[in-house]
């Protein structure tokens, strides 16, 4: 343990970690370009369209964050059945995941299809509701292939084959890109769709991304040894299946828990702002996208995190997994220490990729915008740490624990703290932003201490063993 920290031991878990972390990052990066762009896409054609559209993309987004989280079990999953050498049950976990992917987005993609109640029984405009489900009917049809592609990258990723992955991800977002442009503006004969238009190029761009992984993983030979595709149209809970589910459910609900917790905090920020009136939603529209784009990159990580960790807790070196961890909390509070300077320093120019900051009608929006970019750069560091602490905990298979400390920190601090904020005291989005901040900084403390006390527990079971 002494030499833990030793140079040699850092440089090579750094490098070992990037060798992962980089891809995974930049296919994240990519992947959330979707939104990023779908976002600035929606600024060409309004105010209003852009603050009908962040309403869609926030139910759209909060859904594929907590079921994407559960499939996310496969991976650490995989993992362990490819480190003990055990192919075929690397497939069965796959194929159990591919699954769930049809199983939990049957009855989310009928939710996203009557879009417009649930924004009206959440207190939205009804304008902005009924133009906001034009975009949630066009996307629904994404859903699913959006979580098959997850249960594929979570394989791939397990077995240490990230790069194909990124270069899937960018492509499908160019293709999301050029979809967009002709189906909102009717180029090339078609008609002119608006905001359904992008919706419908989300669609396109997630079923392109999915079929590509299929083909790739289908054709390659060195994959065949999984069958990950035997008996796929034939699937049957057997008693080994059932085990297998069970096992994805117990550790992926938890993940999906605490994604909710997160993705919650946030998107009930949203529809609390949504009550403020167009500009304060459109400013934090504008806002939320472009830290969601920099929390891309820390996502990734704590993927590399886990993964890291979860390889040697396998080996049992409790040194290393320290290690891994708090390697991936630094990496990952670098990265968004990194863009937090960005938002801070030049926010308008990070605005400006959304809406004409010259235009007069803009102004308010634009200000309020400014205003929320600073407290969002203030708060980037702990939310890099926070995310890439769960990760490692995610390795280390623990996931209950944190997902209780997420309601604690999102909702039992975050929200109330934003509320009594924004609410009570009348400052209006900047209040609930801070009450963002406050909930994440206490997220970030309380899940690197839940790591410090597993790993010690954990070690101190190798050395009794």
């Amino acid at each position: 343990m002494n030499n833990i920290f030793s140079r040699d031991r850092l440089i090579s878990e750094v490098k070992q970690f990037l060798l992962l972390a980089v891809p995974l990052a930049a296919a994240q990066l990519a992947q959330s370009a979707t939104g990023f762009v779908d976002t600035v896409m929606m600024g060409w054609l309004g105010s209003q369209t852009i603050a009908s559209g962040g309403l869609g993309s926030a139910i759209f987004t909060f859904l594929i964050f907590i079921t994407t989280g559960v499939v996310s079990a496969v991976s650490p999953l995989a993992a362990q059945a490819y480190g003990a050498g055990q192919p075929e049950q690397v497939g069965k976990i796959v194929r159990q995941g591919l699954g769930i992917s049809v199983f939990l987005g049957i009855p989310i993609v009928i939710v996203l299809w009557y879009g417009e109640t649930v924004l009206l029984l959440l207190g939205q405009n009804p304008d902005a509701a009924a133009l906001a489900a034009t975009y949630l009917r066009a996307i629904a049809w994404g859903f699913i292939p959006a979580l098959g592609f997850a249960v594929l990258k979570s394989f791939l990723s397990a077995l240490s084959q990230p790069q194909i992955v990124m270069i899937t991800v960018v492509l499908g977002t160019l293709l999301n890109i050029t979809a967009n442009y002709v189906l909102m503006f009717g180029k090339l004969g078609l008609p002119a769709l608006g905001l359904a238009g992008i919706g419908w190029a989300s669609t396109l761009s997630l079923w392109s991304m999915f079929i590509a992984l299929f083909i790739y993983i289908y054709s390659q030979h060195q994959f065949k040894i999984y069958r990950i595709f035997h008996n796929s149209f034939s699937y049957t809970l057997t008693p080994e299946n059932r085990r297998i589910v069970g096992e994805i459910f117990q550790l992926g609900l938890p993940i999906g828990g605490l994604i909710a917790m997160e993705a919650g905090l946030f998107t009930v920020v949203t529809f609390l702002i949504g009550q403020l009136g167009t500009i304060s939603l459109a400013a934090h529209q504008i806002a939320l996208q472009t830290s969601a784009m920099s929390f891309q990159i820390a996502l990734g990580i704590s993927l590399a995190t886990t993964i890291r960790v979860g390889q040697l807790a396998g080996e049992q070196d409790s040194a290393g997994v320290r290690l891994a961890g708090y390697v991936g909390m630094s990496l990952g509070a670098f990265s968004m220490g990194m863009a937090g300077i960005i938002f801070w320093l030049l926010p308008k120019s990070v605005i400006s990729l959304y809406l004409d900051i010259k235009n007069p009608s803009n102004e308010n929006v634009v200000n309020l915008a400014v205003q929320l970019l600073v407290v969002a750069a203030i708060f980037q560091i702990v939310d890099g740490v926070q995310v890439n602490a769960a990760g490692a905990l995610r390795g280390l298979k623990d996931t209950r624990i944190p997902m209780l400390i997420g309601i604690f920190a999102y909702w039992g601090v975050g929200l109330s703290t934003g509320y009594i904020l924004g609410i009570w005291l009348e400052y209006g989005a900047i209040g609930l932003w801070w009450g963002l901040a406050i909930g994440l900084a206490s997220a970030a403390i309380v899940l690197t201490w839940r790591f410090r006390i597993v790993q010690s527990i954990t070690n101190l079971n190798q050395i009794s063993d």
